[in-house]
């Protein structure tokens, strides 16, 4: 199916979901399917070997939580990818909590904070703690929302500049302002906190 056929077929069914047709969301799935799985693959590539969360478990709590979200919020493709981003941040780091609560003290869940496209190597490949990035991610929503959705679209999501624009309803230049300068902050605030993290152990 062409991509621009399959994002109206999407457009189509989240208005009818926003209706009311809980029957929708079922007859969506099967057309962002394959898009979900390849973002919970490029998810489950920057956790660590032996991970035990697998990307078609990591797509299926998306879709259990999909039932709960506001679909009111949904009115295109960009939109739901974002939505299913979200969710996906929260389960890993669901996942992180339960696995570190099993654990001795220290023994954390990491990803990299790895860039979204060849082109930007502003922040190269990063070993973080997914709990501190969530935290991270807490406090830069704290003082700008946008940078954090923004984020969350563009890491998260796996969404392009054009499409997290349109999720967000602002230019492309502005994402790729904003995506600049929300990873150099992250980078920063993380890099501090490893540091800080690693002066507690000493």
């Amino acid at each position: 199916m062409p991509h621009s056929f399959r994002s109206d077929a999407v457009t189509a069914l989240l208005i009818e979901w926003r209706r009311g047709d809980a029957l929708a969301l079922e007859r969506l799935i099967p057309l962002v399917y394959a898009e979900l799985r390849k973002m919970a693959r490029a998810h489950m590539r920057r956790e660590p070997a032996g991970h035990s969360l697998q990307a078609t478990a990591l797509v299926h709590e998306v879709y259990l939580r999909l039932v709960h979200v506001d679909r009111m919020t949904m009115e295109n493709r960009a939109h739901f990818m974002a939505v299913a981003g979200r969710l996906m941040r929260q389960i890993l780091v669901d996942h992180a909590r339960r696995k570190r609560a099993g654990k001795r003290a220290g023994a954390a869940t990491t990803v990299s904070l790895d860039d979204v496209s060849a082109q930007d190597q502003s922040i190269g490949r990063t070993e973080i703690n997914v709990l501190a990035l969530n935290e991270a991610l807490d406090e830069l929503a704290t003082f700008d929302a946008q940078q954090c959705r923004v984020v969350e679209m563009r890491y998260f999501a796996g969404l392009t500049i054009e499409e997290t624009a349109q999720a967000v309803g602002v230019s492309t230049a502005t994402v790729e302002r904003e995506w600049v300068m929300a990873k150099a902050w992250l980078y920063q605030r993380l890099s501090n906190g490893s540091r800080d993290d690693d002066e507690c152990h000493s």
